[in-house]
């Protein structure tokens, strides 16, 4: 009975076993439509969402450009001694602000307070040596001048006299003409004479004329021969007289040479003493000018005594002592402006496409916890940074390796965004350059 049951269940089993197997082979299939239904849907939302957050993305970063190897800069002002000298008294300390104009150290006057005096002496002294010199000038002109007068009078004297001999030897060479006119006319007078006597000679022998003629005749030969002697002595009294004016003339001429010459040496001694006297007057000017300089410049030194803070800033890297012996030139410590700093940004050779000058930045600061600062893109270096380090890379041995270079890019913190003063050089930052902003004008 039992064996029989058995036998009956497991017919039946027989029966049903291809029937499950046929449901539960479809129920894996539908079970495997939805599994797949299920996973095609997460890829499209996937995929979806992938669209969804990268287009933004990539349109966010797109337009964007950003490096981490870049600080904030600024200027480091020395502040370095103009002379030698110890110093006095310090009157800052290490990161205390200090305003343009206040006063940082005090270096000892003495010795430069000394030295002004004396400039100022030399000085004094070279003024009134100034005004001497200017005095003598006149004084010297007046004097050379009347001795210059007093030749030229001379010499209008001598030329005077030389013409007033000129004018007798004139008078006295008619004089001689004359004497020798009136001797020849004389002496032809005598010669008349003579032949009249010769032919009254003949006539009184022969009695054709009277023996008082014949006397008549002879006394008027005798007197035509007196005549003629008294013209001889004429010429020769005329001669020497005319021989005097001539001596007198070439004494008077020698007179006037000197006189000439006279004046010519008074005139270049007038000058010579004239340039003397100027020169000494310009001498002395210029003495004056040399000490007024000297003055100026011990005053500077006795200025620079005081050393003072050429702009507002922070002291630091501060060395100076009561008491130490500074050098000219001799830095004793720094000032860093606050209110002057900017961004150096070292960015890739290949993000510079798109950069210009003028650009909006977005400046990220390390320090304060991503702190957002504004600004703008001030100029690109003209060469990368390799370039301008102290031992360039050499690409002409042989072991060449292309590296991607970086470029400074100076970025300018917008004005008002600082206004604490809380940026400090050396700071590092993140720029992140706005590449569709500001102005396209290309470098």
């Amino acid at each position: 009975m039992a064996n029989g049951q058995q036998q009956d269940g497991q017919d039946e089993n027989n029966q049903n076993g291809p029937q499950n197997q046929s449901e539960e082979s479809e129920q894996r299939r539908r079970t495997g439509r939805r599994r797949k239904r299920t996973i095609r849907f997460i890829l499209i939302a996937l995929l979806i969402l992938a669209i969804v957050i990268g287009i933004p993305i990539y349109a966010y970063y797109s337009v964007r450009e950003s490096t981490d190897d870049a600080q904030v800069d600024g200027h480091l002002v020395p502040i370095s001694a103009r002379i030698d000298g110890t110093i006095l008294e310090v009157l800052v300390n290490d990161n205390q602000p200090v305003r343009a104009g206040q006063e940082l150290v005090k270096l000892d006057p003495a010795d430069y307070q000394v030295a002004y005096q004396q400039a100022e002496a030399l000085l004094a002294t070279s003024q009134a040596n100034t005004v001497q010199s200017q005095q003598n000038v006149p004084i010297t002109t007046i004097n050379v001048s009347s001795s210059v007068s007093t030749t030229t009078s001379q010499v209008q004297e001598a030329q005077a006299a030389v013409n007033s001999a000129e004018h007798a030897v004139q008078a006295a060479q008619a004089k001689v003409n004359v004497a020798n006119a009136d001797l020849q006319q004389r002496q032809a007078n005598y010669v008349k004479a003579q032949k009249d006597l010769v032919r009254f000679q003949d006539l009184v022998q022969k009695d054709e004329i009277s023996k008082q003629d014949f006397d008549a005749a002879v006394a008027n030969a005798d007197a035509n021969a007196a005549q003629v002697e008294s013209a001889k002595a004429d010429v020769v009294n005329a001669q020497r007289s005319y021989e005097q004016a001539l001596a007198e003339l070439g004494q008077a001429k020698a007179r006037l040479t000197t006189a000439q010459v006279q004046r010519r040496q008074s005139e270049q001694v007038r000058t010579r003493q004239e340039a003397v006297a100027e020169a000494r007057y310009k001498q002395a000017q210029a003495e004056v000018k040399q000490n007024l300089a000297n003055v100026q410049q011990a005053g500077l030194n006795l200025q620079y005594t005081d050393l003072k803070a050429p702009v507002d800033g922070i002291v630091s890297r501060k060395t100076a002592e009561p008491g130490m012996h500074v050098s000219a030139g001799q830095q004793i410590m720094s000032l860093v402006p606050l209110d002057d700093v900017w961004v150096t940004a070292n960015f890739k050779e290949t993000q510079l496409k798109e950069m210009r000058v003028g650009q909006h930045v977005e400046i990220s600061v390390d320090t304060y916890g991503g702190r957002k600062y504004r600004g703008h893109i001030d100029s690109i270096a003209a060469a990368s940074g390799a370039k301008f380090s102290l031992l360039p890379p050499e690409n002409a041995t042989g072991n060449y390796v292309k590296v991607v270079q970086r470029v400074p890019v100076k970025i300018i913190i917008d004005p008002g965004e600082d206004r604490d003063l809380s940026l400090r050089p050396g700071m590092s930052v993140v720029p992140t350059v706005l590449l569709n902003s500001g102005t396209n004008n290309a470098q």
